[in-house]
């Protein structure tokens, strides 16, 4: 499954970095991009994977989800 959506407060590579190596650590994730320019994260993962995962790994490294 492919899961996309734009992720608000990063400003440099260094937290594109950090939300995606936050995103990479839920299990069930394959691939992710983060793109600082568009703000656009871009994540392949398995069936199993929730958007509240991948929205929980993204608060918890600081960053938001926009709504």
């Amino acid at each position: 499954m492919k899961t996309t959506f734009f992720v608000d407060g990063m400003s440099c590579e260094h937290c594109v970095k950090h939300v995606t190596d936050a995103l990479k650590a839920v299990d069930g994730v394959k691939k992710v991009k983060v793109n600082l320019k568009t703000r656009k994260a871009e994540i392949d993962h398995a069936d199993g994977v929730t958007l509240d995962a991948l929205k929980a790994a993204v608060s918890g490294a600081g960053f938001q989800v926009a709504a």
